[in-house]
């Protein structure tokens, strides 16, 4: 199974959850310890090892704060 890493520009993100309900995987929360610059609780990923590069978490951000990459 392929591996990711996916990274989030945190002050960009609107805390939309669009990410963590297309996860298959299930390891992208909000993170609701955090405010970003325009108010939102900002996307992270749980457990990176986890990550199967699949990709659709950044195609479904309509921000593009998104980047996954295969490793």
């Amino acid at each position: 199974m392929a591996k990711g890493k996916v990274t989030f520009i945190d002050d960009a993100c609107k805390g939309c959850e669009l990410c963590v309900t297309v996860c298959p995987t299930k390891i992208i929360k909000l993170n609701k310890e955090k405010i970003n610059n325009k108010g939102y609780s900002p996307a992270y990923v749980i457990d990176q090892e986890k990550c199967i590069a699949c990709g659709n978490c950044a195609i479904m951000c309509p921000d593009s704060v998104i980047t996954v990459e295969r490793l």
